[in-house]
C-alpha cells in the first residue's frame, strides 16, 4: 500500500525548504536524543541539481503577478504546446490569448456560444480545441490561426469532451460523453466513428496518454477504465502497451468504491507514467499508469487542515474560518470539479490548489518543494501551466551565420477562481511592490451598468486617506492606507469623527521605540473599536515597520484591535505580521520626536507631564 501523507504541524514549519518526512521516520526522530536529531537532519534528502532546475522552470513568486478580466465567471483555463492560452467564462465567451516572453498578449474573443461552457479541450500538440456548452453546441478551434474551423450541434449537452489520436485513421477525433456512453466523433464530417460503453453509470472524467494512445474514463461512481485509442476497447498487453495490467483485480483501482468516494478530476502526466486524481474525500491519489498502482496518496481533508490551525495558526483565525466556510461552499456547487491537478514538463512534480494555497510536490522526493499564493484572498482552482517558449538570435561571425537556440525563461502558472471573473498569472515576478493591489488586476473589459453603480456608491463612501493628530505639542498629519487596511482605517477615522480620541493622552512613551495613545482610559487597559468588540489584523506585503514614524496598531495578540494606536521612531521590523500598519507620517515628525524625548515614569512608561491629543481632523 502507498504512504499517505498528510499535512502536519511539523510539514509547515518546513515547508519553505520542503521537507516532508513521512510518520515513521517523525516518530523515530521524536524518540532521538537532539544529538541523533540532529544528524538525521543532516541526513534527509535534500534537492540536487536537477531537482532545483526542474524548480527553474516553475513560477516562484509568492503572489500572483497579474490578472485578466472576463465578463462573468471564468470556468476553464488551458494552455497548448503552441503557446496559447484560451479561457472560457460561463457566458459562453472564449479568449485565445498568446504567450509572450514576458506575460501574455490578446489575441481573439469569441462569444461561441449562447449558454455556459461546460467542456474545453486541446489536442497532445496544440493545433486543434473544442468547446461544449449547455447550447448542446460542440465549436472546433484552429488554435494556430486563433479561427473557428467548424461546429456541430450534439442534440445532447455532454458531461465532457476530449481529443484523443487515433493512429489507425491518422487523425484527431473528439470523444464526448453522453451519459454512460462516450460517441467518439470525426469532427470534420460530423460522423460517428464509434460508441464506447464500457460504463455502467455517467462518465464524469476524460483523459488522453498520447505516449499510450490510451484513454482514460471515468464515471460518477469512481470506477476507471482504459481503452484504445486505435480499437476504441480495452487490449491486450501488446496492443495498449509493454507492463499494462491484465486484470483489474491486480491493480488498485477499486480503491475509490472502498472509500465510497467519486473522482472529480484526473490528469495524466507528459511522459504517460503516472496519472493522479482529486476525488470528493478531498485526497490526491498518484497511479502507475501502467500496473494502476498507488503511489503516493495526499490528504487534503478540511479536518486535516483544522487540526493544523489548532495546533499551531497557520494564519489568522479569522481568514482561516473564512476559507472554511467558503470550501464548504464550494463542495455544493459543480465548480468544485474544476479544483485541477496538473503535471510539470518533467512528470515529476505535480500541482493542485488547496484552501490554504497552491502547492507543488515532488513525487520521487516525496516533499512539498514550494507554495504560492498563500497570502491571496482567491481560493484558486483550474490550473494550467506555460509550455516553454523559444526564441532564436543570430549572430554574424566572420561571414559565418551561427544560429543559438535561446529558450526564454518565463514559466508562468494560470489559474482561475472560485467565482471570480478572472483568470491569474503566476510568474518568477512578483508584482509591482511600488503600485497599489488594484494595479496588477487589469481592466480589460468594459464595465457594465452595475459596476458603474457599485463604482459611484463605492466612491461616496471612500474612506478618508488622511488626517491630523491636533496634540499639546503640534500637528502631526498622517497618511492612510485605506485600499489596504480599510476595516481598520474606518475604526481610526470613525472614532476620529466621533472625537473618541479628543482629549486621550500618550499613555506610553518609549525613546528610541515609539509612542503609544488612543485609550481614553489612559492607562493601557481601555478601549474599543467602533463594533463594540475586537476586530482582525489587517496584514499587507507592502506595509512593514521598515522606517520611523509608521502608524500601527495596538493589541492583546492576533486579531485583538481596539482603538489603541502607536507611531515608531525607527524601524521596527520584528513587529512585522504582529501589528497592523495603517498609515504613515508625512508631517510633523518633530513633533513626534519632541513626544518621545519626554521624561516618563520608570515602571509605567506614561509621561510625566500629561501629552494630549486635542482633536482629529479626517480628510
Amino acid at each position: 500500500m502507498p504512504r499517505t501523507t498528510t499535512i502536519t504541524k511539523q510539514w509547515y514549519q518546513r515547508r519553505v525548504r520542503g521537507e516532508m518526512k513521512d510518520e515513521a521516520a517523525t516518530k523515530a526522530a521524536a524518540e532521538q536524543s537532539e544529538e541523533s536529531e540532529e544528524n538525521a537532519v543532516s541526513k534527509r534528502p535534500k534537492l540536487n541539481t536537477m531537482d532545483k532546475g526542474l524548480l527553474y522552470n516553475l513560477p516562484s513568486a509568492k503572489n500572483y503577478e497579474i490578472s485578466y478580466m472576463h465578463r462573468d465567471v471564468v470556468e476553464f483555463c488551458i494552455t497548448t504546446p503552441t503557446n496559447f492560452i484560451i479561457t472560457a467564462s460561463s457566458d459562453g465567451h472564449i479568449k485565445f490569448w498568446k504567450k509572450s516572453d514576458e506575460g501574455i498578449e490578446f489575441v481573439k474573443h469569441f462569444r461561441a456560444h449562447l449558454s455556459a461552457v461546460v467542456g474545453l479541450c486541446a489536442t497532445y500538440d496544440g493545433l486543434y480545441a473544442a468547446s461544449s456548452s449547455m447550447d448542446k453546441a460542440l465549436k472546433i478551434f484552429d488554435v494556430k490561426n486563433f479561427d473557428m474551423l467548424t461546429m456541430m450541434q450534439l442534440g445532447y449537452v455532454p458531461s465532457v469532451v476530449c481529443f484523443i489520436y487515433c493512429y489507425t485513421r491518422q487523425q484527431h477525433l473528439i470523444a464526448c460523453a453522453k451519459e454512460t456512453e462516450i460517441l467518439v466523433y470525426d469532427y470534420l464530417t460530423s460522423e460517428v466513428i464509434s460508441t464506447v460503453t464500457v460504463h455502467m453509470s455517467p462518465v464524469k472524467c476524460i483523459q488522453y496518454s498520447h505516449p499510450h494512445r490510451v484513454v482514460l474514463s471515468v464515471d460518477d461512481k469512481g470506477i476507471i477504465e482504459y481503452w484504445s485509442s486505435d480499437t476504441f476497447k480495452f487490449e491486450n498487453q501488446s496492443a495498449m502497451g509493454k507492463g499494462l495490467f491484465k486484470y483489474k483485480t491486480d491493480t488498485d483501482l477499486f480503491t475509490f468504491l472502498q472509500h465510497k468516494c467519486t473522482i472529480l478530476n484526473i490528469s495524466i502526466s507528459p511522459d504517460g507514467k503516472y496519472f493522479a486524481t482529486f476525488s470528493t474525500d478531498r485526497k490526491i491519489r498518484v497511479f502507475n499508469f501502467l500496473t494502476a498502482k498507488l503511489f503516493r496518496v495526499y490528504d487534503e481533508s478540511l479536518a486535516v487542515a483544522t487540526q493544523l490551525q489548532q495546533d499551531e495558526q497557520l494564519i489568522p483565525s479569522i481568514d482561516f474560518g473564512r476559507r472554511i466556510a467558503q470550501e464548504r461552499d464550494l463542495e455544493k456547487v459543480e465548480q468544485f470539479r474544476f479544483s485541477g491537478i496538473i503535471f510539470d514538463d518533467s512528470s515529476s512534480l505535480i500541482i493542485y490548489p488547496t484552501l490554504l494555497g497552491i502547492k507543488m510536490l515532488h513525487l520521487h522526493l516525496n516533499k512539498c518543494v514550494r507554495m504560492i499564493g498563500v497570502t491571496e484572498n482567491v481560493r484558486f482552482l483550474s490550473l494550467a501551466l506555460s509550455f516553454p517558449t523559444i526564441k532564436k538570435t543570430t549572430y554574424e561571425l566572420s561571414a559565418v551565420n551561427n544560429h543559438i537556440v535561446q529558450a526564454s525563461h518565463d514559466p508562468t502558472l494560470f489559474c482561475t477562481g472560485h467565482k471570480k471573473n478572472r483568470f491569474y498569472l503566476f510568474s518568477p515576478r512578483e508584482p509591482d511592490q511600488t503600485n497599489l493591489e488594484s494595479d496588477r488586476d487589469i481592466l480589460n473589459e468594459r464595465p457594465t451598468r452595475e459596476d458603474i453603480i457599485a463604482a459611484q456608491t463605492d466612491e461616496k463612501a471612500k474612506l478618508a486617506s488622511s488626517t491630523i493628530l491636533h496634540t499639546t505639542y503640534g500637528d502631526v498629519h498622517m497618511r492612510l492606507f485605506t485600499a489596504e487596511c480599510p476595516r481598520t482605517v474606518e475604526n481610526f477615522t470613525t472614532h476620529a469623527k466621533n472625537n473618541y480620541y479628543n482629549g486621550v493622552i500618550f499613555h506610553r512613551v518609549i525613546k528610541q521605540f515609539m509612542v503609544q495613545t488612543g485609550d481614553p482610559v489612559g492607562d493601557g487597559t481601555g478601549g474599543e473599536s467602533i463594533w463594540g468588540s475586537d476586530f482582525e489584523d489587517e496584514f499587507h506585503r507592502n506595509l512593514k515597520h521598515d522606517r520611523p514614524y509608521t502608524v500601527s496598531m495596538a493589541n492583546r495578540g492576533a486579531n485583538t484591535n481596539g482603538s489603541q494606536f502607536f507611531i515608531t521612531l525607527i524601524p521596527t521590523p520584528w513587529l512585522d505580521n504582529k501589528h497592523t500598519v495603517f498609515g504613515r507620517v508625512i508631517k510633523g515628525m518633530d513633533v513626534i520626536e519632541k513626544i518621545g524625548q519626554a521624561k516618563t515614569h520608570p515602571k509605567t512608561d506614561a509621561p510625566y507631564e500629561p501629552i494630549k491629543i486635542m482633536s482629529v481632523s479626517v480628510k
